[in-house]
């Protein structure tokens, strides 16, 4: 997982892709698992991208330990947040199966 997720230490402005996602299923289902998680992605883009800049750490940001705390909750919190709205979509479809 952790190598998967490194590219965003690479390319920061890929973040913008989940958190974008999770915002447009948020405008879909409105559920708010979904925009916490929209909300975690989009707060963790300046800041990745301010570690690359340079701006947050003093010189020696080769080691990020940051991440093992960061990568894990990012990767909950999507899930949780696909759940959600798995629920809404399955409760949707039962609502309209009994129609």
């Amino acid at each position: 997982m952790f190598e998967t997720m490194g590219i965003l230490v690479e390319m920061p402005w890929l973040a913008a892709l989940p958190a974008a996602f999770f915002l447009g299923l948020y405008a879909w289902c409105r559920r708010k698992p979904v925009l916490v998680a929209a909300s975690a992605w989009a707060l963790y883009l300046p800041y990745e991208w301010s570690m690359k800049l340079r701006l947050l750490c003093s010189g020696e940001c080769d080691i990020r330990i940051d991440l093992l705390a960061l990568y894990p909750l990012l990767a909950i919190l999507s899930l949780i947040a696909l759940i959600a709205a798995s629920w809404f979509l399955v409760k949707r479809l039962r609502s309209a199966a009994s129609r």
